[in-house]
């Protein structure tokens, strides 16, 4: 059992699912949405716990369970066959709902995503604690202090390489999104022991993008080509950390556009 899944529709065209990251909510998407809006009807969603979407306790939370809650919204929603792309902790989400819903996928791009590891996680990542007390005990003073630099560089120059160029905006949408994401640490333990490990039809195109300096998904640990699909693009883009529609919004409009292109 579970809440339904907060659902935000622009734009027109054929259906786009974004799904976005842990702590975070489909707000992270505004700096690619208005442009995904001219080819594409744009659908974000609030996974559990997460923006405007409840969290049930006890509910399942790993990225199986959290790709079926999305599908069932959709279905809900009237929307059969998407092409689809997830952030992070949505990327995972997003290669099991491929992998298991190979008849509504059309396209695949992982933005960052979790789960593509040879040694999965035992426990949480002790970094991941602070972030949280950081955003739930300052959010109140996130408004006015993110104004200013040393706030903005104490929430975001782990995450962005440009931390310095995100918005305001961008930046107090994040801070939002993980004091109040009550379904963080369940997703977190949704993951432990746990990797992407499941098969993907090559008639579905996938494209894998990661930043160059992505300090949440490391490439010596995080990247390991061998677990995702092995006919996908994989892509690295400079200059870039783990929020790639952050860091180089136009390139990753262009290859969900691209991947959208080569689906049947």
């Amino acid at each position: 059992m579970s809440y339904p899944l907060h659902c935000e529709v622009t734009g027109s065209g054929d259906p786009l699912v974004l799904i976005h990251g842990m702590g975070s909510a489909s707000t992270a998407w505004k700096p690619v949405r208005s442009l995904l809006n001219k080819d594409f009807t744009v659908i974000t969603i609030d996974l559990p716990g997460h923006g405007k979407t409840p969290y049930l306790k006890g509910q399942p939370m790993d990225p199986h369970s959290l790709g079926t809650y999305v599908l069932d919204q959709l279905s809900s929603e009237g929307i059969d066959r998407f092409h689809l792309a997830g952030n992070s902790l949505g990327g995972w989400v997003s290669l099991e709902m491929a992998s298991y819903a190979p008849s509504r996928v059309r396209s695949l791009v992982g933005v960052a995503p979790a789960g593509l590891w040879l040694n999965p996680y035992n426990a949480r990542y002790p970094g991941t604690a602070v972030a949280r007390f950081l955003a739930r005990y300052t959010a109140k003073l996130a408004p006015t202090a993110l104004h200013f630099e040393k706030a903005r560089m104490l929430g975001f120059a782990d995450v962005s390489p440009r931390w310095k160029a995100l918005s305001y905006e961008i930046c107090l949408d994040a801070t939002i999104a993980m004091s109040s994401a009550e379904g963080y640490y369940p997703a977190w333990d949704g993951m432990l022991m746990k990797r992407f490990d499941s098969f993907i039809p090559e008639s579905i195109p996938v494209t894998i993008i990661f930043g160059d300096t992505d300090r949440t998904l490391p490439a010596t640990t995080c990247q390991e080509r061998s677990v995702a699909p092995s006919h996908a693009k994989w892509i690295i883009f400079p200059d870039t950390g783990h929020a790639p529609m952050w860091d180089s919004p136009l390139d990753v409009v262009d290859e969900i556009k691209k991947a959208s292109a080569l689906a049947s």
